[in-house]
C-alpha cells in the first residue's frame, strides 16, 4: 500500500511535491513504516478514501475522518501524514482514471494539486506540511479534474441552488448533476481567454468521460464572486469579468474576511492595518477591511450549454 523508499521520490515528483520536501518525506517514510500503529492508521484512512471511488456524497464524511485521525499520526510526521495517505491511495485513483479513459495529462495535472497545496501551506505558514487534506479528497476520488486554468468538480445541485435555477425557469431539482468550479492558486492570471479555454475543455471532457451525468450547469462558491469587488476594481479586470459569467444563487450574511486575506496575501490571520497595497486586488481587499467593511462568499451559476431560460 505505502510506496517503498525507492519508488517514493518519483511518485512525489509526479504529484508535484516541492523538491525541498522530498528528502524529508523519504526519511519520515522509514519512521512511519517502523510504527505498527501508524501503519494501521494509514490503512484505516486509505480504505474509506478509495471505497466506492468515483461516487458522490462522501466528501463530508471522509474529510471529517481524515481531520479527526490526523492528530493520531506520530508527532515527528505531523501533517505530512496525509501526504502518505494520498500516495498510498494513488494506485486506486489511477486505476479509476484508467477505467474511465481519463487522459494521462489530465490525470497528472489534477493530482499535481497535492504538491501545489504543500507549496500554498509553506507560503501561508512558512513551514512544511499538508494540514488541510480535505481539499484533496475529490481529486483522489475521481470527482475533480484540472482542465486548463480551472478545476471542475463533479457535484450535484443543493436545495438552495436548485431553487435559484427553478426561479430562473430551469427544470432543476436537488441532486441534479452539475460542475462546481474551483480557482487554484499558482496557476496564472484568471483571464477571460484562459477561462473560456477551460470551459471548452470541460464541456468536451465531461461529455466524453462522464456522459451519463449531463452537466448542464456550472456553479461556484468563492469570495471572488462577492459583488462588492466591483466597487474597487475596473470593469475590464479579470475578476470582474469572471463574476459577470455568473447569475447569483444567494447572498451570504456571515462575513468571510479570512478568505480573501489568505488567498491574496498568503496568511489568513494578518491584521488589516498591515496588508500591503501593491496591486489593485490588494488595495481592494485591504482598503475595504480598513474601512470597517466585510467580505462574503459569493454563490453563482451559469449554463454550460444553451438552455431555455
Amino acid at each position: 500500500m505505502l510506496p517503498d523508499a525507492e519508488e517514493l521520490p518519483e511518485i512525489l515528483l509526479d504529484l508535484a511535491v516541492p523538491h525541498e520536501d522530498i528528502n524529508e518525506l523519504v526519511r519520515l517514510r522509514r519512521v512511519l513504516a517502523r510504527d505498527t500503529d501508524a501503519m494501521r492508521l494509514l490503512e484505516e484512512c486509505v480504505e474509506p478514501l478509495v471505497k466506492d471511488i468515483g461516487e458522490h456524497g462522501h466528501w463530508t464524511r471522509l474529510t471529517e475522518l481524515l481531520l479527526a485521525r490526523l492528530p493520531e499520526a506520530p508527532p515527528e510526521i505531523g501533517t505530512y501524514f496525509s501526504v502518505y495517505v494520498f500516495a498510498a491511495a494513488l494506485p486506486a485513483t489511477r486505476a479509476y482514471h484508467h477505467e474511465r479513459g481519463i487522459p494521462a495529462d489530465v490525470s497528472r495535472h489534477t493530482l499535481a494539486d497535492l504538491g501545489r497545496n504543500i507549496a500554498v501551506h509553506r507560503r501561508r505558514f512558512g513551514g512544511p506540511g499538508l494540514p488541510f487534506p480535505q481539499w484533496l479528497v475529490p481529486h483522489f476520488r475521481g470527482e475533480l479534474y484540472q482542465l486548463g486554468r480551472l478545476q471542475f468538480e463533479r457535484a450535484r445541485l443543493g436545495e438552495r441552488t436548485a431553487q435559484a435555477l427553478t426561479a430562473a425557469g430551469l427544470d432543476a431539482e436537488p441532486g441534479t448533476p452539475c460542475l462546481n468550479l474551483h480557482i487554484p492558486d499558482f496557476s496564472g492570471p484568471l483571464t477571460p481567454a484562459a477561462c473560456d479555454r477551460s470551459l471548452e475543455l470541460a464541456r468536451a471532457f465531461f461529455a466524453r468521460y462522464f456522459p451519463e451525468e449531463h452537466h448542464d450547469v456550472a456553479t461556484c462558491h468563492s469570495w471572488l464572486l462577492d459583488p462588492q469587488l466591483k466597487r474597487y476594481l475596473p470593469a475590464d479586470s479579470n475578476i470582474v469579468r469572471f463574476q459577470e459569467r455568473f447569475r447569483a444563487i444567494r447572498e451570504d450574511t456571515e462575513p468571510a474576511d479570512t478568505e480573501p486575506v489568505q488567498f491574496v496575501f498568503g496568511r489568513p490571520d494578518q491584521a488589516a492595518e498591515s496588508l500591503p497595497r501593491r496591486t489593485s486586488v490588494e488595495r481592494a481587499v485591504g482598503d475595504h477591511l480598513r474601512a470597517g467593511g466585510h467580505w462574503y462568499l459569493g454563490h453563482g451559476w451559469f449554463p454550460l450549454r444553451q438552455l431555455p431560460l
